[in-house]
């Protein structure tokens, strides 16, 4: 399960893993504050993103696009996140005013998208027993319909 919380509220049990994901350290809060797990600053948006943001909600679809777009880029950065969700209870830490429009809420979205993707996608190779994903977008949105591959003709090319 993953959680988000601003890194102004009290800890508490039901927590579990506690893991800052901003780009800058929150103001007025000192290190040994927070109780974390770790400081995951590189899966925090980039920083031209983050100022293009401003926590605008007028831009709150668009910056969740482009958000997704990077750490599609950078899977190394969030799959320690993912893993330490399958294992139990992770809270994402964020310094922002807005509690429905920030870089932490974004990741959550994009990381629960990731561990149903996770549950959907495994399936049994037969050839080695190991389990391996699958990548495609009907495998992930079931109730969308497949389309029905087209036969292509040969193209030929005349010489004038």
């Amino acid at each position: 399960m993953i959680q988000v919380k601003r890194v102004y509220e009290p800890t508490t049990t039901d927590d579990g893993a506690r893991f800052l994901v901003d780009r800058l350290w929150p103001r007025g809060v000192k290190r040994n504050a927070l109780h974390l797990d770790g400081w995951l600053n590189d899966v925090a948006p980039s920083d031209g993103l983050r100022r293009w943001f401003a926590h605008d909600p007028k831009k709150w679809e668009e910056f969740r696009r482009r958000y997704s777009a990077e750490l599609d880029r950078m899977p190394e950065t969030w799959r320690a996140l993912l893993d330490a969700a399958r294992a139990g209870t992770v809270t994402l830490l964020f310094g922002a005013r807005d509690s429905q429009h920030n870089n932490a809420v974004a990741l959550k979205g994009y990381l629960d998208v990731k561990l149903k993707e996770g549950r959907r996608g495994r399936h049994r190779n037969t050839s080695t027993g190991q389990g391996a994903r699958c990548s495609t977008v009907w495998d992930v949105l079931p109730s969308t319909k497949r389309p029905t591959p087209r036969r292509r003709e040969p193209i030929t090319i005349r010489s004038a």
